[in-house]
């Protein structure tokens, strides 16, 4: 399949985002060496992170992911463990396994009461339950970012990732090029968590690429993350379908998910398959032709670019921004090319 020039608005993998909107996002103006936030809303720099700037120690920035669990964890780790060696930071991954949105801001609390961060990133297991705990850090001094999932209506300083709206508008456009001008039949869009903020974003994307179509969307159906039970969520939702013309991941799990289940169900070619993300089994699938395109987010580039940030700003006072870590279409013709996350 040829993928259209018209939706690569989001290939700028890397691009910086240098609004300053953006950028000071909550925050207001930036100064330090007072605990906490000024009455007026603006960000002052806990004092005993400049004492550890002034003394030349090593910055302990902590990356905070939904489910450390996932496969996706994996290059989001390599990239943060890259740009700590490389700027010489003290970074760990952290996060509730099995993606507990409570269990993760406790852990993030723990962290702030104890001063025992320089800087924080956070990729939400809830927008709303994170909100509160983003403004704790922020109020604390300590500088604080979103990654992975972004969390516009918080007191982030920034966002380093997808534009998961975006994305998920151009899984679906390029789904209706896949299928053909006129295409009918039912869409099933699986997700491993629907009630997360980056689905809801990317799924209202995905509706917003098929309006104008005639295809019926069907979902988005939870499938959580353990890999027999997404498997056996989407076979039993299949099952109770006809006219289904296409399924779309809206992440790597559900992705595979259903790649397992239209190989095995002897659909491959029937059913068109897209998703999101690069595993070694998405790979497979998309080498065999089970998996029509994957959109790949650059995860490696997230950890990578998360740290960056906030040791720049930290160390050189470079005004935070947003890092658009950009979408890649993944198919056949260009797998060799990819670089294969996880």
């Amino acid at each position: 399949m040829s993928i259209r020039t018209t939706t690569r608005r989001l290939l700028a993998a890397g691009a910086i985002v240098t609004t300053a909107a953006l950028a000071l996002s909550g925050c207001g103006a930036i100064t330090s060496g007072n605990d906490g936030a000024a009455a007026d809303g603006s960000f002052h720099l806990a004092g005993y992170i400049q004492e550890r700037i002034d003394a030349g120690e090593p910055l302990r920035i902590k990356l905070s992911y939904h489910d450390p669990s996932l496969a996706f964890a994996t290059p989001i780790s390599e990239g943060m463990e890259r740009a700590g060696e490389e700027l010489g930071a003290d970074v760990q991954l952290i996060g509730p396994t099995g993606g507990d949105a409570a269990k993760q801001v406790s852990e993030l609390q723990t962290l702030i009461q104890q001063k025992s961060v320089d800087a924080l990133a956070v990729s939400s297991a809830s927008s709303d339950a994170l909100k509160p705990v983003i403004a704790q850090a922020h109020d604390a001094g300590i500088p604080i970012i979103s990654f992975n999932t972004d969390n516009p209506d918080s007191q982030q300083m920034g966002f380093v990732g997808q534009d998961l709206k975006g994305s998920g508008q151009s899984q679906a456009e390029e789904l209706v090029a896949a299928l053909g001008d006129g295409a009918t039949g039912k869409v099933v869009v699986f997700s491993l968590d629907t009630g997360a903020g980056w689905s809801h974003e990317r799924f209202s994307g995905f509706e917003a690429g098929l309006e104008g179509s005639s295809l019926e969307i069907v979902g988005p159906v939870n499938v959580g993350n353990e890999p027999n039970a997404a498997y056996n969520t989407v076979e039993s939702t299949m099952a109770g379908h006809s006219d289904v013309v296409a399924i779309a991941g809206l992440d790597c799990c559900s992705t595979t998910a259903g790649a397992q289940w239209i190989q095995q169900s002897g659909n491959t070619g029937k059913i068109t398959m897209v998703g999101f993300d690069l595993l070694p089994s998405t790979a497979e699938f998309v080498g065999n032709g089970v998996v029509t395109f994957t959109i790949s987010q650059n995860p490696s580039e997230q950890g990578y670019q998360a740290v960056k940030v906030l040791h720049d700003f930290l160390t050189s006072g470079t005004v935070i921004s947003g890092v658009d870590t950009g979408a890649q279409f993944i198919t056949k013709e260009n797998l060799g090319e990819a670089t294969v996350e996880g």
